[in-house]
């Protein structure tokens, strides 16, 4: 059966394809965001426009063939090009209030997992596209290093290929963990927070008054766990980002963006075509830029074992809303959201969102940041962070 409707699927099978029976994720169910091949279903990354061809993926095949069980495809915010959830067929409800967005562009995964509807999702992260739902819908999730090779993007329609990452959400750390060790053969056990140096990296003009709080509060706890706190600045990377992810994406969808009618909705298509009209000359200043950036965090990070950062500016945003009263002013929301995500992903460090519940029923969130290659531990300190 195929459900094309606005909500949580986008491709919803008569019955689920199950896992081998007897491996190490037997009994996990698992979403696919629909912008994974896989052979005898759709795909169309929630769109109506004519999608380049895309291979099965060998990420579904391995979760597969250790046991977990597939129940069908999430929507997404548009061909992954954006931050609401929004798409060709209407978008995806927050599950704590229905009347806020999910987040994108990993919408249907974050609420599929907050509804129970299955015990992990498959999402997608190129610029916070697991991170900002995990935030906004109280669940956690997890950007790998870029290029992990237990987190493959091949077999995944891109959006940008130098910042695409493929990553789960769960309603529990402990379930993304368990998925991981099947993964990669090794266990992940907790960390101590004691005796680490840990920055924090605090933009209060970008965050709401909730924003900046919960983080604080968070900060005085991983403070009472022994952790040294460091004062850290990130600057807005958001210019470069935009350049090279806009260009990129331009790319990937060119043989649609050639015909009269490409078929994207409004919003999308304005982004595809600034992508398309960028010089090769503003797309290479943007990556001289981004290795600039990338000295510089490489440089913070070197004196660091781990860095606190806020994953959202504010609680999920009413449908339709377009701007946030933040403590530094009003802003665009997509500024506002990705200017806090997006130097983790243009710069392919390991990030792992753990939701802050807010009193009034919402959630927000904190990045949990690692060095390239450094995952295992960070996991290893989110349990034990949340352990406590």
């Amino acid at each position: 059966m195929s459900e094309q409707s606005s909500g949580i699927w986008a491709y919803l099978p008569a019955t689920p394809l199950p896992g081998t029976p007897g491996g190490p994720l037997s009994g996990l169910t698992f979403s696919v965001k629909d912008l994974f091949g896989m052979e005898g279903w759709p795909l169309t990354a929630s769109t109506r426009a004519p999608l380049p061809e895309v291979a099965d993926s060998p990420l579904v095949t391995r979760l597969l063939a250790l046991g977990a069980t597939c129940v069908g495809k999430t929507h997404l915010h548009e061909i992954a090009l954006g931050i609401t959830g929004m798409n060709a067929f209407g978008g995806t409800p927050n599950p704590l209030d229905s009347t806020r967005v999910t987040g994108g562009s990993s919408s249907g995964a974050a609420a599929s997992v907050a509804h129970g509807q299955a015990d992990f999702a498959l999402g997608t992260d190129t610029g916070g596209s697991i991170r900002v739902p995990a935030a906004w819908c109280g669940v956690v999730g997890y950007k790998p290093t870029k290029d992990d090779p237990l987190w493959p993007t091949q077999g995944v329609l891109p959006l940008s290929p130098t910042c695409d990452h493929a990553g789960p959400l769960a309603r529990d750390l402990s379930t993304i963990v368990k998925v991981q060790e099947a993964l990669s053969g090794q266990t992940v056990p907790p960390q101590s927070w004691a005796g680490l140096r840990v920055g924090l990296w605090q933009p209060t003009a970008w965050l709401d008054a909730q924003a900046d709080e919960a983080l604080s509060e968070l900060a005085a706890r991983v403070k009472q766990l022994g952790a040294a706190l460091v004062p850290v600045e990130v600057p807005d990377m958001l210019d470069a980002y935009s350049d090279i992810v806009q260009s990129e994406a331009a790319h990937v969808h060119r043989a649609a963006l050639a015909l009269h009618d490409p078929g994207f909705s409004a919003g999308t298509l304005a982004l595809l075509r600034r992508g398309a009209g960028l010089s090769a000359e503003t797309v290479s200043a943007a990556c001289e830029r981004r290795e600039v950036y990338r000295r510089l965090l490489d440089d913070r990070m070197a004196e660091l074992d781990v860095l606190l950062a806020p994953a959202v500016p504010c609680a999920a945003p009413l449908t339709g809303q377009d701007e946030v009263a933040l403590l530094g002013g009003t802003v665009p929301l997509r500024v506002a959201v990705l200017r806090l995500t997006v130097p983790f992903s243009l710069l392919g460090l390991p990030t792992l969102v753990l939701p802050l519940p807010t009193p009034g029923g919402l959630s927000m969130g904190v990045q949990v940041v690692a060095k390239r290659g450094e995952d295992r531990q960070l996991l290893g300190l989110g349990l034990g962070l949340l352990e406590q």
